[in-house]
Parts: C-alpha cells; sequence; structure tokens
C-alpha cells in the first residue's frame, strides 16, 4: 500500500470511528427520560392507595441503556430505595433494593419518548409500566398496570415534574 492510499484508509478509519462515536454519544444524550423527576402527588392517581408521600426517580445514561433509582416515603411512612442499570433490550435485569413487587424488570424502547418496564417476582409477571415523556420535557408519566405481590389490581398513573 502507497502512502497516498494509507493516508486515505486512516482518514476513513478515523472518520468511520468519529461518526460511530458521535452517534452513540447523541443517542445516550438525547434520552428525554434522563434527569431527575418528582412525584406530582396532585396529578397522580393510584387505584389501591395509598399513593406514596414522596418519590424521586432518577434516571441516567449506563451504556446503551439506563441507570434507574427510585426513593421516596411510602404512603405508610417507611423508606422505598430500589433501582436498575440495564439495557432497553427485553431481557431480564436483576433489581436492587426494596421492591415488593418486582426482583428483575424487563425494558423495551417503545417509541423516542417512551418505554415500557415489565416487572416480576420469583419469576412471574406482576405489573407493567407504560413510561412516555411529554413533546417539551417536563412532564414524565408512567402509567402502571397489573397485579402486586400482594394480589390486587393495580391501575396507577404516576405524574412527575422534571427537576
Amino acid at each position: 500500500m502507497n502512502r497516498e492510499t494509507r493516508a486515505h484508509v486512516c482518514r476513513l478509519l478515523v472518520a468511520v470511528l468519529f461518526a460511530a462515536a458521535t452517534a452513540t454519544g447523541i443517542a445516550q444524550g438525547t434520552d428525554p427520560a434522563y434527569g431527575t423527576w418528582k412525584l406530582n402527588l396532585s396529578k397522580s392517581k393510584y387505584s389501591p392507595g395509598p399513593a406514596p408521600k414522596e418519590l424521586t426517580l432518577s434516571i441516567e445514561a449506563a451504556g446503551p441503556g439506563r441507570k434507574v433509582a427510585v426513593t421516596g416515603v411510602a404512603g405508610d411512612g417507611t423508606p422505598m430505595s430500589w433501582g436498575y442499570s440495564g439495557n432497553l433490550d427485553g431481557k431480564d435485569i436483576r433489581m436492587s433494593g426494596t421492591n415488593p413487587d418486582a426482583d428483575v424488570v424487563m425494558l423495551k424502547r417503545i417509541a423516542a419518548n417512551a418505554t415500557r418496564s415489565t416487572f416480576k417476582l420469583a419469576g412471574k409477571r406482576t405489573l407493567v409500566n407504560g413510561v412516555s415523556v411529554s413533546p417539551d420535557g417536563k412532564t414524565l408519566t408512567v402509567a402502571t398496570s397489573g397485579v402486586n405481590a400482594k394480589g390486587a389490581t393495580v391501575k396507577n398513573t404516576q405524574v412527575f415534574e422534571k427537576q
């Protein structure tokens, strides 16, 4: 390979690597769910109750997926803290912390501003969350349905505001 051809191949390789790195950075940086979100109790609905006294979500990039941390105070006053980190590829992700309704979650992107989280406890599906971010990026809504670990049918709508 002559000098000019080597230089051309090097420029092409650098351009391809730069484009791949830029595309990855853009994909991770533009997820509208990234950030810290606080529950707006007055706009949220819980069936069955009680609603939590407070709830904060933290969502950040984790490789090609995301890291989610949930903290707050349950309706009965007990502290809540759980989370997970994984890809949006529909595969099981082991959860950490104290989520009474799940020990595993599966994530799947369903639109640019929406994902589906399917929770399982001991291998059995419990709850499904449809998570969407408003076009202005200021509101994150979680629509939850299913049967919790206590056997109660759940149909919640949680509205969070970006901090």
